[in-house]
């Protein structure tokens, strides 16, 4: 049995949804053994036209509406969060059954005010294993994180830099930025699994493509606005 956070330090786990019903179930059902242990679990949905809304009611009270948009849903989330730390959790990824010890120990001593996991991406793509490596060793050395690894944070460190930033894409990537101004990250060792989806439908090297471009142009100030017409 994973050991869990002590109840003076309350993780929330924070998950942003739209259109998930199809695999929110199993998601959230891994998630049970936290919430039975004290773990706050706030879904936010952001205006799904499916049944996502029913399936999350059956796991969590703690199920509100917002605007739509990854940013918005997840701000909204912490509005309500009662945790010391927040972890902002896709509802396609899935957590270390431990992931709740390995986030008390890694900002237990306030050295790190926030950090994310590394990633296993799941697919049918031979390219993934290779895409999840590339990822996880770009974050460590650029103190970067993004959505997909779990990033989680004080509540401290959340409110110092304002939330997640009000923008339809990389949001993930200007809030890392601005929480280097807190602190650098914890870069946990331990995997999150999250689908592949995105690589499986497109296919693995257009994604790959598209993702390089993507974060090139937004490091060169293309606005995210413009990037998120590319990215749909």
């Amino acid at each position: 049995m994973p050991t869990h956070l002590k109840p003076t330090c309350l993780l929330s786990i924070i998950m942003p949804v739209y259109n998930e019903a199809a695999g929110l179930a199993s998601t959230l059902q891994a998630l049970a053994s936290f919430v039975a242990c004290g773990t706050e679990l706030i879904v936010v949905d952001g205006g799904s036209l499916d049944t996502t809304l029913a399936v999350a009611n059956k796991f969590t009270a703690r199920v509100i509406s917002s605007a739509s948009g990854r940013a918005a849903q997840m701000n909204a989330g912490a509005a309500i969060a009662t945790g010391d730390v927040f972890l902002f959790l896709h509802a396609d990824t899935f957590l270390p059954t431990n992931s709740d010890a390995l986030v008390a120990a890694a900002l237990a001593d306030g050295r790190f005010q926030w950090g994310r996991f590394d990633v296993r991406i799941s697919g049918q793509s031979k390219l993934l294993p290779m895409v999840s490596a590339l990822m996880n060793w770009r974050s460590r050395y650029s103190f970067i994180a993004t959505g997909d690894q779990a990033m989680f944070m004080t509540r401290s460190a959340f409110a110092a830099v304002g939330g997640f930033p009000d923008q339809p894409l990389m949001e993930d990537i200007e809030i890392s930025k601005r929480l280097l101004s807190v602190s650098r990250p914890a870069c946990l060792r331990a995997q999150v699994l999250t689908s592949g989806r995105r690589w499986d439908s497109r296919g693995a090297w257009p994604t790959i493509w598209l993702m390089w471009r993507l974060r090139l142009a937004y490091w060169r100030g293309v606005p995210a606005q413009c990037l998120a017409q590319l990215y749909r």
